[in-house]
């Protein structure tokens, strides 16, 4: 299976480095001195990393046969894909590549269906499952323990316990607008107050 770990950046000094943009959780096994990568456009490859180090916060590498700063250029906007085993598991337990949680079905402990994992977001605070409904309509789930319970690889699915309002709030809306003294008229998709999407743990 190939993934994208990496997009070449603009060249650092004149000896043939490189910034990257790191688009993997596993720099070191991914971009590690040694590694062979494909690229896209595939013209560009393979690439043999031969150094890496940090600088500034940001990884710099250097490929074999690339010694100057008009070479390092010329890979701008590249893409590095690694090649990785479909069946390989990260090695901190209870962690997932995205590419095993992609189209997982997302449902509850007593299998109602939420939906299917489309997209996995990498924030600064947390990671988030964007979940497409039956309906077309999309959810983002907080990827935390308190929130996703199991991840079951082999049923292929992933079960949720949401809290209050994650995934049903327009219907809380609804219902408190009825208790209240608001007009009868008022119909549920007139809310524009819907942010479940937006929650956060």
């Amino acid at each position: 299976m190939q993934l994208v770990v990496a997009r070449i950046g603009r060249a650092h000094g004149i000896k043939g480095e490189v910034t990257v943009e790191v688009r993997t959780d596993e720099p070191e096994l991914r971009l590690g001195p040694g590694a062979v990568l494909l690229t896209d456009p595939a013209a560009a490859g393979p690439l043999t990393i031969e150094t890496g180090r940090v600088h500034s916060g940001r990884l710099l590498l250097r490929f074999e046969g690339v010694r100057d700063r008009n070479a390092a250029e010329a890979l701008r906007n590249i893409l590095l894909i690694a090649e990785i085993d479909p069946t390989e598991m990260p090695e901190e337990e209870d962690e997932y590549y995205d590419h095993q949680l992609m189209d997982l079905d997302v449902v509850l402990a007593d299998g109602t269906e939420i939906g299917r994992i489309t997209e996995i977001s990498h924030l600064p605070s947390q990671d988030l499952f964007i979940v497409e409904r039956p309906d077309g309509t999309e959810l983002m789930i907080p990827f935390v323990e308190s929130i996703v319970t199991e991840i079951d690889l082999e049923e292929q699915r992933a079960v949720i316990d949401p809290p209050p309002g994650l995934i049903d709030d327009r219907a809380e809306i609804v219902s408190s607008r009825d208790d209240s003294d608001t007009e009868p008229d008022t119909a549920p998709g007139d809310d524009s107050g819907d942010d479940s999407g937006e929650a956060k743990a």
